[in-house]
């Protein structure tokens, strides 16, 4: 009996290993497309050069933040590779936040992303969560031990808004998708404030962007991002903040940032990453 017993409990481990293994290679199958798929879709030609003569026409904190950012001359951004790493919790009420390493792509020509992150649970255990916005579509998919799929949505409204903002909000790590010659307007509100507004596949969305002294963008501001609240989504207001620019690449970026909610008049924060790595292709 004990034997027959350890048979058949070697044998389910054995099936599961089998099991999760195949699940790993289909989920980095659905990720490695999703990456071909937002390269392909790079619509858009990387011509021109940043310019400052052109800046004239901007709003002032716009002009200096790129003359701080970027060189001029310099060729614009094909592609961003960023590594990641920070914290992060699922909701604006839970205690828990568990740490995160992510990899994420970035085509500025096809105005899209791709962030695959890993998120440790408890029991030595991961999820994994593979969030994209390629050709107006915003997707969010995770998978349990980067195996098992427990939740994925794809193309619905609030979704593809809520991923424009969150891709035009980022454009800070990959600073050349923010230039006008990008698709950027930029609306002056004060000195050290302007609003960006992005359109994308018939979708507009706008963002506040706020600005130091120096010409870094320190925090941007939305009054109304969808996000997904009591098992729906609705508009809330949403802010972000970035500090410790850095060099990469001759262009000057913040290594590090956090999001956040607003709840009942105060800032719920629920991401906080660190920039530690970046590599970038630039055109033509």
């Amino acid at each position: 009996m004990g034997k027959w017993f350890l048979i058949a409990n070697g044998v389910i481990v054995i099936s599961t290993a089998i099991a999760v293994f195949i699940g790993q290679a289909h989920e980095r199958l659905i990720a490695d497309r999703l990456e071909e798929t937002l390269i392909q879709s790079a619509s858009r030609p990387v011509t021109g050069t940043v310019d400052f003569k052109t800046f004239s026409e901007l709003p002032s904190p716009v002009a200096r933040y790129f003359r701080h950012v970027l060189s001029d001359g310099q060729a614009l951004i094909r592609t961003a590779v960023i590594r990641q790493s920070g914290v992060l919790r699922t909701s604006t009420t839970t205690k828990r936040w568990p740490s995160f390493t992510a990899n994420q792509l970035v085509v500025p020509p096809a105005t899209g992303f791709v962030w695959n992150a890993g998120v440790k649970m408890p029991l030595a255990t991961h999820v994994r969560i593979l969030d994209s916005y390629i050709a107006g579509i915003g997707s969010g998919r995770i998978s349990l031990l980067s195996a098992i799929a427990v939740a994925s949505e794809t193309g619905t409204p609030e979704l593809n808004s809520g991923a424009l903002h969150r891709y035009l909000a980022e454009g800070v790590w990959f600073p050349t998708a923010l230039l006008p010659q990008s698709g950027v307007v930029w609306t002056p509100i004060d000195d050290r404030t302007a609003l960006a507004t992005l359109t994308d596949s018939d979708m507009t969305v706008s963002l506040e962007f706020r600005f130091n002294e120096v010409g870094e963008v320190i925090g941007i501001y939305s009054s109304g991002r969808f996000g997904r609240f009591d098992g729906g989504y609705k508009p809330v207001p949403w802010e972000g903040h970035f500090r410790d620019y850095q060099a990469r690449s001759g262009m000057r970026v913040p290594l590090n940032g956090e999001v956040g909610w607003y709840v009942d008049g105060m800032l719920q924060i629920v991401w906080k990453g660190d920039l530690i790595n970046a590599r970038y292709e630039l055109g033509p």
